[in-house]
């Protein structure tokens, strides 16, 4: 009924038919409400049924009192003019009318109702329009909930596909059209898998694990319409049957873009397992795939190869010509040891100069994979051994190669490692630019040095480290000072002397953390010296290795041992060696220039022993040289030791610095020594080295 339309009673000149049901009766039960009215100006209701004051909450009086309540007033004012546009057209092309519009009802609330009518043309009043009024809400309702659901589907950034049981495509969203590039025009009716699927195998596992278990997730690669692939992360689920829409079983697959996550977790995993500066598999990577050979080489009974390949003399290329040059290098030995493998086997740069070659074991005896290890070893010596161009710098470089057959049965990676390394030495000491297959006799000496730099590590921890004093007297017998010595007592008893184990802490590093120790015991012990008036004037020389002089925080842990301890700077002298000062002659200088204004001073340790530059000497702040005893023990008979002692004496007097002399053993090497001019000693003549206790109690003796 339109905007305008009204309705009447029944027109009770009807009679009613005996036994029937009555009209009136019959049209309360109808879920709805009839209505009949004048097709003129105002559209006069002439009737409508009981049902209008259900849809309305107002009763059919409202609307056929004269004047009653027009339809069209409770018609929301936005549907009005559709609704009167809509039966108007209707009527004039001689048709049927159907709408549907909002109505506000008596207690305020939103209705939707359908309405369906036309123009009586099968006699009684002319004119007349006749109709049928419905709730329409609830289906009106669901229609939008279904229409709603529907855009929110499209709107999914996620590819949303729907597929039947033959892979054809029967739903296909906005975001699969952004994803894949077809539209859903050039979409629907095509095959999923011939259209995004370039592994069939893959399709056929999800699809048939869907069928099993009524979903499937997991990653996909699919091919867009340029040809691109893209990465998902897919779900399938499949949907049932619905009898009640007349749906038949179908798969829902929803994909979403990784692309960029794949990016990430690529480049991610590039920084983790590859060398950033060659691109060769770092030192993780390695040991991931040296696992995986002895795994596999357990398994089959396979022999492979591992070669520890170390550039000769790389440092002097960075020192001589900057770390960018030496960097150069590196990347273009990487691309020669890549072209001498073959493609199944691995070259990997563990850091530095230091290169490894893995040759997968396929090898059926340990003598095959030798030959071929020999083989690889020999091409990486030859192509390595051609020039370099670095720049307009050509450059030659050398590589010694350790070689180690290996087999899962009997080799781990901590020993295939480590016995390659030594192999590696091996080859250093034949004299480089050549390999060296590993030698259970050397290995032996390179386990049992492994060892004493672990025991090093405990001793630091357990405090086994102990410090002696030698005393250093002058020429009168008086005590001036003494030389701190690093003794280590085992747990047995048994006492360790440097000798027997400095060069394995140097050449681990430990040196370092040894030397901090030295320094703060020597120092305590100063300051103890210094509260007592007997030794308040003594000196303490110390020995401080290279390793530890070069530490960029050497002089800040110093100053802090120094506020730390108590202990007046002045009385504390570092023995330097030669090897060092001339190493790194500008930072050394810079580094006891800082320390003299501190208070402290220098002595030059075993001097006549190394190559020392007099320049040097001049330019150094120095205040004492100490003759080597390897010079004092033969200087009474070797004609040639006695003139080296004489001349670092001059040289001392000339350069206006203190000259002592270690190893004075016998009274006639104090003679030649005075006679000589040098008149400070130290040695078994004096005195051994002592405890601290002892050594008080000798120094306040002979003070």
């Amino acid at each position: 009924m339109s905007a305008q339309t009204s309705t009447t009673q029944p027109d009770p000149s009807l009679p009613e038919q005996p036994g029937a049901l009555s009209l009136d009766l019959l049209l309360s039960h109808l879920p709805g409400a009839v209505y009949r009215c004048h097709n003129d100006r105002d559209w006069t209701i002439e009737f409508i049924s009981e049902g209008v004051e259900k849809l309305t909450g107002y009763s059919p009086a409202a609307f056929t009192a004269r004047p009653g309540l027009p339809f069209g007033s409770i018609i929301v004012p936005e549907d009005r003019v559709l609704v009167d546009g809509a039966v108007a057209l209707a009527l004039a092309q001689g048709r049927a009318y159907q709408v549907t519009y909002r109505i506000r009802t008596a207690s305020g609330d939103i209705r939707w109702i359908c309405e369906q009518g036309s123009l009586n043309l099968s006699g009684g009043a002319p004119g007349m329009l006749e109709g049928f009024l419905s709730d329409f809400t609830r289906l009106k309702k669901a229609d939008l909930k279904m229409q709603e659901q529907a855009s929110f589907l499209q709107r999914a950034r996620d590819a949303i596909i729907a597929m039947d049981m033959h892979s054809v495509i029967s739903y296909w969203n906005h975001g699969a059209e952004r994803l894949y590039g077809w539209s859903a025009q050039e979409a629907l009716g095509k095959r999923f898998c011939d259209l995004l699927c370039d592994k069939p195998a893959l399709y056929e596992a999800a699809f048939r694990h869907t069928l099993e278990s009524g979903e499937w997730a997991g990653e996909l690669a699919h091919i867009r319409r340029d040809g691109s692939t893209v990465d998902t992360d897919t779900s399938w689920t499949l949907l049932g049957p619905d009898d009640i829409l007349g749906a038949c079983q179908k798969i829902l697959v929803i994909g979403t873009d990784i692309s960029e996550r794949k990016i990430n977790e690529a480049r991610i995993f590039h920084l983790a397992f590859f060398d950033h500066l060659t691109d060769l598999p770092n030192r993780a990577n390695l040991l991931d795939h040296l696992r995986r050979a002895l795994l596999t080489s357990t398994r089959t009974r396979k022999w492979g190869a591992l070669m520890f390949c170390d550039l000769d003399n790389f440092k002097f290329l960075n020192d001589s010509q900057g770390h960018a040059a030496g960097d150069q290098l590196l990347q273009a030995v990487a691309r020669r040891l890549e072209h001498c493998v073959r493609e199944a086997d691995m070259v990997a740069r563990l850091g530095g100069d230091e290169f490894v070659v893995l040759i997968q074991p396929t090898e059926d005896a340990r003598e095959l994979a030798a030959n071929q290890a020999e083989i690889v070893a020999a091409k990486v010596v030859a192509a390595l051994a051609a020039p370099f161009q670095l720049g307009e710098l050509n450059y030659s470089v050398s590589v010694s190669i350790g070689v180690v057959t290996l087999c899962g049965v009997h080799d781990t990676v901590e020993s295939t490692l480590r016995q390659a390394d030594g192999a590696m030495y091996q080859a250093k000491a034949a004299g480089r630019n050549t390999f060296r297959f590993h030698d259970p006799a050397v290995q032996a000496a390179w386990s049992a040095r492994a060892e004493l730099e672990g025991s090093l590590r405990r001793a630091l921890q357990n405090d086994e480290f102990i410090l002696h004093y030698q005393p250093q007297l002058d020429r009168s017998g008086r005590v001036l000072g003494a030389e701190a010595l690093l003794r280590w007592r085992l747990p047995n008893g048994r006492v360790l002397y440097p000798a027997e184990f400095i060069r394995a802490a140097e050449e681990s590093g430990i040196i370092v953390e040894i030397g901090k120790w030295v320094l703060r015991t020597a120092c305590a012990e100063l300051a103890r010296w210094q509260r007592v008036p007997e030794t308040a004037g003594l000196t303490l020389s110390v020995n401080v290795s290279a390793r530890q002089f070069n530490q960029p925080d050497f002089v800040p842990m110093l100053q802090g041992i120094f506020e730390h301890s108590g202990v007046q700077p002045s009385g504390l002298k570092l023995e330097l060696t030669e090897s060092l000062v001339i190493t790194d002659f500008v930072q050394t200088a810079h580094t006891m220039a800082t320390l003299k204004r501190r208070g402290l001073s220098f002595s030059l340790d075993d001097f006549g022993t190394g190559y020392s530059s007099l320049a040097y000497l001049r330019k150094l702040p120095l205040d004492q040289l100490k003759i080597d005893h390897s010079f004092m023990r033969d200087v009474l008979t070797d004609q040639n030791d006695a003139s080296i002692v004489r001349s670092i004496i001059a040289l001392g007097d000339s350069l206006g610095l203190q000259v002592i002399a270690e190893g004075v053993e016998t009274l006639g090497q104090r003679q030649f020594l005075s006679d000589a001019g040098c008149y400070l000693y130290q040695g078994f003549l004096y005195q051994h080295a002592l405890s601290a206790e002892h050594f008080t109690q000798y120094a306040r003796g002979v003070h």
